[in-house]
């Protein structure tokens, strides 16, 4: 893999993580040579030699294939079987019979009643055990795998909830403290208009009072609307957009903020310049909120059908955990970044600085969809 300057990167392929087999038998022998023919499958092996050790061992792991002969003295495997599948934890768990005899349809139902999915003659032949194990265990490793997603999933949807409900509180605070105490003046100061006998100077006065209130009361919903979508975004496109919000970002904020764009830049597709913006708005919102950094910088540039934008800062970094983005180790801001990263088909990388965190982010673009604009570098 090479990133954008053509350097070669190293990349790590995460193997698949073995599921529990659990081989019942009696007979050493046998449970030696399942081994053998099962070892180069990858996964955990564990041996059972009777009925009574099995059931020890199922309540202890959790087990995707339960391997077991048929005949076996006191708890034989048809009693097993039936046992196995008593238990709601083991209702839905793969159990392959071997049988050393030949055994009559009615045997097989018999099996198949009490669980059984599959059946294995002796002689066994090596392959076809590998093939069989291994259908199932890979069955259960991607249901184990979903379930995960599923538990991801209702994570993140309560994170999202609370983002929406912690979104919807801030407005109402800015609107109710800031918009709603100015125009709340302003009707007090017109007030004063009409009442009786009021000389002229401090009607005069109250005017130009409730002009400055109305006046402030527009900045401010202009500013929340333009938070929310900044109409230069649609007008006049990326550029101007990312430099009115990293400008006025580090007014708010307090931390030196430079875009470096260079000098040409085209103009992008409207949903891919959205998602850039968003992208940038929401980390440097991070780097705010968590990095503790006095510095940030916002990249900008375009290479062989290629959008590159990467936010760095100079704070304290991210865990491992979250630089290898694991479910549940990032937040709804992170969520957001990575879903409009993957609609596009792109690629979202973090990683630790020196010293702080950088977000880089890679977006194929449709050159038909972009025209370039002269756009010179800009430092705020």
């Amino acid at each position: 893999m090479t990133n954008k300057l053509g350097e070669r990167v190293m990349t790590t392929t995460i193997p698949p993580s073995p599921v529990n087999i659990l081989m019942v038998d009696d007979q050493p022998s046998k449970l030696l040579s399942y081994e053998v023919m099962l070892g180069e499958l990858g996964e955990n092996l564990v041996k059972a030699s009777s009925g009574r050790e099995a059931l020890e061992l199922l309540l202890k792991m959790d087990f995707a294939v339960v391997l077991m002969d048929v005949s076996m003295p006191e708890l034989d495997g048809f009693e097993l079987a039936e046992m196995i599948r008593q238990h709601p934890r083991f209702q839905k768990t793969a159990i392959i019979f071997i049988s050393a005899v030949h055994l009559t349809d009615v045997d097989r139902l018999k099996g198949y009643e009490r669980g059984a999915v599959d059946y294995i003659s002796v002689p066994i032949i090596p392959e076809l055990l590998r093939a069989r194990v291994s259908v199932f265990a890979e069955l259960h490793r991607k249901a184990r795998q979903l379930e995960a997603l599923n538990q991801e999933l209702r994570r993140l949807s309560h994170s999202l909830m609370m983002a929406q409900d912690e979104e919807r509180r801030r407005i109402a605070r800015e609107l109710h403290d800031g918009l709603g105490q100015d125009l709340t003046a302003a009707k007090m100061m017109l007030g004063a208009l009409i009442q009786p006998h009021q000389p002229a100077s401090a009607k005069e006065q109250a005017m130009m009072e409730a002009n400055v209130m109305m006046d402030h009361a527009i900045k401010q919903v202009r500013t929340i609307s333009h938070l929310l979508h900044p109409p230069l975004l649609d007008e006049m496109g990326l550029l101007s957009a990312l430099r009115w919000y990293t400008e006025g970002f580090a007014k708010r904020s307090g931390i030196q903020t430079t875009l470096e764009v260079p000098r040409e830049f085209p103009r992008l597709g409207p949903e891919v310049e959205t998602a850039i913006f968003k992208i940038a708005q929401e980390s440097l919102t991070n780097v705010f909120r968590h990095s503790g950094a006095q510095r940030a910088t916002v990249k900008l540039e375009q290479l062989d059908g290629r959008v590159f934008i990467s936010i760095a800062d100079d704070g304290k970094g991210i865990p491992k955990t979250l630089a290898a983005q694991q479910p549940g180790s990032y937040g709804i801001g992170l969520i957001g970044i990575k879903q409009r990263v993957e609609e596009h088909g792109g690629q979202l990388i973090l990683q630790n600085g020196t010293p702080g965190t950088v977000v880089e982010v890679t977006i194929p673009v449709k050159n038909d969809r972009s025209f370039p604009v002269g756009a010179r570098s800009s430092n705020f």
